[in-house]
């Protein structure tokens, strides 16, 4: 008979621990239900959503019974109750008490006011935050928010949402927020009222859904925080385009915000504001993630360089099978050989400029370096600038070259300087155009775009990105040229920077004083992209070096 009345009583316990608590939310003042509400524990991702009638089931098992059960809803009073109370409303209503609404009058002189966009407005198909039911229920139903700081007194009119893909057999039910800032994240949803929406396909305009919430009288100033969940699984998939190297906050259900630097959703909004207010969060980006002024608008060049013939000129261009590679070059005009080499992720129409210019003296072999352009890689090993510089060599016996000069942009100039190194003997000169001689030779704002760059791609870890990846390792990992072996080049190098290149200036000049026989040429108003921005100044420098 104990046996029996202890078994019975840990019968008891378990099902207890073990309870799924079902009810109804309800609005004290109306006695009306309150639909699509979040009820889960402080500090947990795990909880429920009410559904349109406010029923909801919530499985507590292995919860302190000291723990706090929460409910928030914009409009209602903040509901907290212990989960040992909260067992006891099994079957029954939960009441929400409704807020005190202070209207307050906001005094603008219209004169002022102006329209303007702040936010994330990239539409881009790449970068994307995807919402997909079929995932982890808990990760479906997180929230995502986008920071903004608000320097001057703002009227919210439209919260945008760039959507790049939208699949789903019902309207998709999303739930917008608006929050106070507290340390740096989220913390209070300041609204008067919920602000649900039941998403169709028809709503989504040129890949975005605009929701004008004018008639809300959303005021904001300071640091505040968009939030968009979704609320009801479906059959299908959503994307929202998602901006990189931006910081975007993620949590699930009432566990704490997480900062997510890799990427940032899509979400910006209008505002009537006064005409000299700025979203300060805009004017300055994340730490290292600026690269505004750095790296310049290149479109117009590679427009250009796209509708030129280099790089698929199938009368000039020839391929050198090679271990791991299938190397491609083409060759242009007579003369004293000259090899160009592209920069990171580029191919010989990076040189459309130079082609034609230096044919006309050299005899010119454009070359895609292995991984990038039409030259392929098999291996699996990550890319060396000696790697690079062997298969230079390789090239330069196949075509049955003595010595050879080298024009290296960037990455290729750094492969110029490692040939230089290894083949002296096969070396006759190097131009080095924004070249540096190890890693720290980069300016810290581009090292920690490359470092979050390369964190996406390993998060992403899809294999038609692996030499995209080997690419940006190389950058962050490479070169390793100390001044001792800057001081062992032979043969006369030619040091090109911009004055505001990627590369340290003062890591240029350091190059150019350690290399023995070399010359440097700082360009004025010029980036690191010279042969595009600079491309007569560029070839009669080129000209003039090889011809001494």
């Amino acid at each position: 008979m104990k046996k029996l009345n202890a078994l019975l009583l840990l019968l008891a316990v378990s099902s207890f621990n073990a309870q799924i608590i079902s009810g109804t939310v309800m609005s004290r003042n109306e006695n009306q239900p309150v639909p699509y509400v979040k009820i889960g524990v402080e500090k947990e991702n795990i909880g429920t959503v009410s559904d349109d009638k406010g029923h909801f089931s919530i499985d507590l098992s292995g919860f302190d019974a000291s723990r706090k059960i929460k409910i928030e809803v914009p409009g209602y009073e903040p509901y907290a109750e212990t989960v040992q109370n909260f067992r006891k409303q099994d079957k029954q209503q939960v009441f929400l008490n409704e807020k005190t609404k202070n209207i307050k009058e906001v005094s603008i002189k219209v004169k002022k006011l102006v329209d303007k966009n702040w936010g994330v407005n990239t539409k881009t198909k790449s970068v994307l935050y995807s919402v997909n039911p079929k995932f982890k229920k808990e990760d479906f139903l997180g929230e995502t928010a986008l920071e903004f700081n608000a320097s001057k007194r703002s009227k919210i009119k439209n919260i945008n949402l760039n959507i790049a893909s939208y699949t789903s057999d019902r309207p998709v039910l999303m739930r917008y927020s608006i929050y106070s800032e507290k340390n740096g994240f989220p913390d209070k949803n300041i609204l008067d009222e919920e602000i649900t929406v039941e998403l169709t396909q028809d709503m989504i305009k040129d890949g975005t859904y605009t929701l004008d919430v004018n008639d809300h009288n959303i005021w904001v100033q300071g640091k505040f925080f968009i939030g968009i969940q979704f609320l009801k699984e479906f059959e299908g998939r959503i994307t929202i385009s998602a901006a990189l190297f931006r910081t975007g906050f993620l949590r699930k259900f009432y566990s704490d915000w997480e900062k997510i630097s890799l990427a940032a959703p899509a979400i910006n909004i209008d505002v009537k504001v006064d005409k000299s207010a700025k979203n300060i969060k805009d004017e300055t980006a994340a730490s290292g993630d600026d690269l505004e002024g750095l790296i310049p608008d290149m479109s117009q060049y590679q427009i250009e360089s796209g509708n030129s013939i280099y790089g698929k000129n199938d009368a000039s261009g020839a391929y050198l099978p090679l271990k791991n590679t299938k190397l491609y070059y083409e060759v242009y005009g007579e003369g004293d050989p000259l090899f160009l080499l592209h920069g990171n992720s580029g191919s010989i129409q990076d040189f459309y400029q130079q082609i034609p210019v230096l044919s006309k003296k050299f005899k010119v072999i454009a070359v895609d370096t292995r991984g990038q352009g039409k030259s392929t890689d098999t291996s699996r090993k990550d890319f060396t600038y000696t790697m690079f510089a062997e298969d230079i060599k390789a090239l330069a016996d196949k075509l049955g070259f003595k010595k050879i000069n080298i024009a290296g942009w960037s990455d290729g100039g750094i492969t110029g300087l490692e040939f230089a190194l290894k083949y002296p003997e096969n070396c006759n000169k190097v131009i080095a155009i924004g070249a540096n001689a190890f890693p720290e030779g980069v300016d810290e704002r581009l090292a920690s775009h490359m470092k979050n760059q390369l964190l996406v791609l390993q998060v992403q870890n899809d294999p038609k990105k692996f030499d995209e990846k080997r690419l940006v390792k190389i950058m962050l990992n490479e070169p390793h040229l100390t001044k001792k072996d800057l001081g062992k080049i032979k043969s006369p190098v030619l040091v090109i920077a911009g004055d505001k290149d990627v590369i340290k200036q003062d890591h240029t000049e350091m190059m150019a004083k350690q290399i023995p026989n070399s010359e440097l040429k700082i360009y004025k108003d010029a980036s690191h992209m010279i042969p595009f921005e600079k491309a007569d100044e560029l070839n009669a420098d080129i000209v003039k070096f090889l011809e001494k």
